[in-house]
């Protein structure tokens, strides 16, 4: 049994059982003796890995890597998402993009029919072999997931819906035995931005909270009459997130902040909370909130007569199809974009819609999408497909199939193929987080050419305003950037 006058040792392994091969059964056997809390240090995040920062305010300008190593073999990727429950479609769209990523890479179509259990799925001579594992969204069991998977000795750890997990996983799991994660689309900023839960083998291609507020705040603060918002937040990590950075962006450009208020997931009571931002003052107010609780907010919203506007982010199609039919119902058949605007619904942000980027790998991207799942791409499935397009992209640059190899592949990398073109994310060095552009939309009504594939009544307009990855995400110099890797 691990005892504790072993801790100072283990708190600098980090690299050593990285790179050497520590029996991960043994070590994550121990940490039930120890708890988490006692390989803490076993991160590297002191550890100087030799790389630069350059450009404004230390974003990197991303390092492209021109060399491909011819590689074989296979590359074992632990893969959690919440594929039954209320979120199982969170948890399917964000598996059908990264299979979607995988079959782009190899020139072929994406696997249907994919659930739990494992899945094989070549690319070039390289096999990569999906474990799949159904997290419920749940925190404790996406952490059991983690460890149980790390002690079958995958290479890569690949998830989390829930941002609560995807930060148990890292704590607990990642942390711990140095295996390569990529989270997502799990959202809160914090992901990749605190000491806690940053580390040179944990990264995020999909987009956050802070990229959310920091477009469509900023467009809100300068593009609209909004003055003063009043913030509501689901009272858990991301609804707290999108509050604290919507907060931070909106008063840094002069927005008053009349009031917040967070409550629990699923509230459905929110005439007295919108009244109250009503007698505060409020021109706009933001919802920080998944489909258990927006579609409640959207109803009584629109039955009302409030003076403000809605605004945030551009939510799923299954929040979009119950708004859509509540819409129906308050402003009648059919839908038409005045009546929408005159509702003073949006504008919202769009972390990535099917018809926010036009390019030939988004355009087959959508194409493979909607052929294998018959719907488009979804807000989830644009992060996910680049993490797979990543963890391809770095075996094939490090000639290996090791997941410390693949892991040094990517830090600094710029994705080559992603929806929102080539080279549409980068993983800035500073965090391991990739920028990438975002767009800022109108809700309008669903057109004829995608009522079959979207299902919902609403959908996002052609992009109002596009704003650029280096502008959207947090620099390594703010307040809000706590990592140090």
């Amino acid at each position: 049994m691990l005892t504790l006058q072993y801790l100072p040792f283990l708190t600098a392994c980090y690299h050593v059982m990285a790179n050497h091969g520590v029996n991960r059964r043994s070590l994550l056997s121990s940490l039930g003796a120890v708890g988490a809390a006692g390989l803490a240090g076993c991160t590297g995040n002191n550890q100087d890995d030799g790389t630069t920062t350059n450009g404004t305010d230390g974003d990197m300008t991303g390092t492209t890597q021109t060399t491909t190593t011819d590689v074989s073999g296979t590359v074992k990727v632990g893969v959690m998402q919440p594929i039954s429950g209320d979120l199982r479609y969170y948890g399917k769209q964000s598996l059908w993009g990264f299979l979607s990523g995988l079959a782009y890479k190899a020139d072929g179509q994406p696997k249907t029919g994919v659930k739990t259990g494992t899945t094989t799925v070549p690319v070039g001579d390289v096999d990569f072999e999906l474990h799949v594992r159904d997290t419920k969204f749940s925190a404790k069991q996406a952490q059991q997931l983690a460890t149980n998977l790390a002690q079958q000795d995958v290479d890569v750890l690949f998830g989390c819906a829930s941002s609560g997990a995807a930060n148990r996983v890292i704590k607990t799991v990642a942390k711990q035995t140095g295996i390569p994660y990529v989270a997502g689309p799990a959202a809160s900023a914090g992901v990749t931005a605190t000491g806690e839960t940053c580390a040179p083998n944990v990264f995020r291609a999909s987009e956050n909270t802070a990229m959310d507020a920091r477009s469509g705040g900023k467009y809100v603060a300068n593009q609209t009459d909004v003055s003063k918002v009043f913030l509501f937040g689901a009272d858990y990590s991301f609804g707290k997130a999108v509050v604290n950075n919507y907060e931070d962006v909106l008063e840094q450009e002069g927005v008053e902040i009349v009031g917040k208020k967070f409550v629990p997931q699923g509230h459905s009571e929110w005439e007295g909370l919108l009244d109250r931002a009503e007698s505060a003052g409020a021109e706009g107010i933001v919802g920080g909130f998944t489909v258990n609780t927006l579609p409640a907010l959207f109803t009584t919203f629109l039955s009302g007569d409030y003076s403000y506007r809605v605004f945030g982010g551009f939510a799923t199609r299954i929040t979009n199809a119950i708004v859509g039919q509540t819409m129906q119902k308050v402003l009648g058949k059919p839908l038409k974009k005045e009546k929408i605007r005159n509702a003073k619904l949006g504008p919202f942000t769009t972390r990535y819609h099917w018809n926010q980027y036009d390019n030939e790998i988004n355009s087959s991207f959508v194409d493979m999408y909607t052929e294998a799942y018959g719907t488009v791409p979804d807000l989830f499935t644009s992060g996910t497909f680049t993490a797979a397009s990543a963890i391809v992209q770095g075996v094939r640059e490090s000639g290996s199939t090791k997941g410390e190899d693949i892991a040094e592949a990517m830090r600094g990398m710029t994705v080559a193929d992603t929806p929102k073109g080539e080279g549409g994310y980068v993983f800035q060095e500073y965090n391991n987080q990739a920028r990438s552009s975002m767009t800022v939309a109108d809700p309008v009504p669903t057109t004829d050419e995608w009522a079959d594939n979207w299902k919902a009544a609403v959908m996002p307009s052609e992009p109002l305003a596009t704003i650029e990855g280096g502008k959207a995400t947090i620099p390594k110099s703010a307040g809000g950037m706590g990592c140090s890797l």
